[in-house]
């Protein structure tokens, strides 16, 4: 659907598509400067995009690390059984792969700014009602409206990056990707404390996201109105190159193979848009895009399955439910400092294989150690499970490294995304019917394992250094 939907689509949609001029073999495209992008783009609204990205990424994950340490009260109070809760922490994937793919399309018609508002005032509502829940049902259904804004957020925010930011891909990426981090950790551990601090009731606890959340709709509805007369003309941000991904920079390997196709007249702007010559790129028959969908499913899965179960894996072993979501809080802030770092070192590296290698195995490591010890240890686990976690920005700047043009990066985000949030779905939903089989945590572990080993062969696939135009 992704594949289909985002065929022409191209940022400055409200502009209208133009054709750019084929180079003569052997010149280097410009590299695009979004602060000269154009007489008619003020300065100051490019600041407004950097910080409405940082706020926006707060706001992508309190709904779901917020939940897991107070899992077990929500479950009392909803009379949920451990397979109804698999079911809930599944809901996350289920809804970024089917409003995920959505994006492209509604981002095209309206433009990526007025999409991510749309997210934003999705994501406030959803928290808001949340806590008003009678049942499992209902709980649900606002969970599902939250997720929605988040997963149209997420598919669009590589756009927004590469449209705006095309020569700061990797620092933009790694800023984003700390924010998000960031706002993971901070729900992870203060959700508890501050449910205790509002009266104990974690219907309280939880609504109280929405309020970060409805901070984040005023930066991105100033952007949505200045959006048609303060949009970068498309010649400005289609011929940004993926590869420069670090403040400029790029490998010689990887500027020749961009300059030889320009020249060949392979790649067309980029822009992808209606009027242009780009030939359609279809995500299925490319092999690298099934790379790194898979690796996306299964790194998003063992988020998920983290995110939702961890609080509980300690708590089960005798850690105080503050405690509990402490140690979440420190896993996913390990995210904090490394989502910055990962993705300006990967950008670097012509195969990004040995990071997902060392990531995968601090995943085996955490799982090992959550087997044998899992409250003598449990601040060893939390951490190096962080580190593992930090395979998210590493997919994210991938996806960039992976295509040339906008058009591409816009397909490749929405057809990687979606189809590996499907591919994650049965993870947490797993992991909770065969505690409620087993009555422990070993079948789980073992479960995670296997896919911990499944998602480091899929990101050595994934981290060649290719991209879609060659149609491998």
């Amino acid at each position: 659907m992704a594949d289909d939907d985002s065929r022409n689509f191209a940022p400055a949609t409200d502009l209208g598509t133009r054709t750019v001029p084929e180079r003569p073999t052997g010149t280097q495209a410009p590299t695009p400067d979004p602060a000269a992008a154009g007489p008619a783009v003020p300065r100051w609204l490019f600041g407004l995009i950097a910080a409405g990205m940082v706020i926006a990424a707060l706001n992508l994950r309190p709904a779901i690390s917020g939940l897991g340490p107070l899992l077990e009260e929500v479950r009392h109070g909803l009379r949920m059984s451990g397979t109804v809760a698999g079911l809930l922490t599944s809901v996350p994937p289920l809804c970024f792969a089917v409003f995920g793919g959505l994006a492209p399309r509604l981002a095209r018609r309206r433009g990526p700014a007025p999409v991510v508002l749309a997210g934003m005032v999705a994501i406030t509502l959803g928290l808001a009602l949340r806590p008003l829940a009678g049942g499992t049902a209902t709980f649900l259904a606002a969970t599902a409206l939250a997720l929605a804004g988040i997963a149209v957020s997420n598919v669009l925010m590589p756009v927004i990056v590469k449209h705006w930011f095309p020569d700061r891909v990797g620092s933009m990426t790694g800023l984003y990707s700390m924010a998000l981090a960031l706002g993971t950790a901070g729900a992870a551990a203060v959700t508890v404390p501050m449910t205790d601090a509002l009266g104990g009731s974690w219907r309280v606890g939880l609504g109280s996201w929405a309020a970060l959340a409805a901070v984040a709709v005023v930066p991105w509805a100033v952007v949505s109105r200045h959006r048609a007369a303060h949009t970068p003309e498309p010649e400005a941000v289609q011929e940004a190159v993926p590869e420069q991904t670090v403040e400029g920079e790029a490998t010689t390997e990887s500027r020749t193979r961009g300059r030889t196709q320009a020249g060949s007249g392979s790649v067309r702007g980029g822009s992808g848009g209606r009027g242009g010559g780009a030939p359609a790129l279809r995500m299925t028959k490319s092999p690298t895009a099934w790379a790194l969908a898979v690796f996306f499913g299964l790194q998003a899965s063992a988020a998920y399955i983290t995110m939702g179960w961890l609080p509980q894996i300690f708590r089960d072993a005798g850690v105080s439910a503050s405690a509990a979501g402490v140690m979440l809080a420190v896993t996913m802030g390990m995210g904090v400092p490394l989502s910055f770092v990962l993705p300006k070192l990967a950008a670097r590296m012509r195969h990004q294989g040995p990071l997902v290698l060392a990531l995968g195995v601090c995943g085996l490591v955490g799982y090992a150690g959550l087997w044998f010890a899992p409250a003598a240890g449990a601040w060893a686990w939390a951490l190096v499970l962080g580190v593992s976690n930090c395979a998210f920005p590493l997919a994210l700047t991938m996806i960039g490294m992976r295509s040339r043009s906008n058009a591409g990066v816009v397909k490749l985000s929405a057809f990687a995304q979606s189809t590996g949030y499907l591919i994650s779905i049965p993870g947490p939903l797993l992991v909770g019917s065969l505690h409620d089989l087993s009555g422990d945590w070993h079948l789980p572990l073992l479960l995670m394992a296997l896919l911990m080993f499944a998602q480091m062969a899929t990101g050595l696939l994934a981290g060649r250094d290719r991209v879609i135009e060659e149609g491998r």
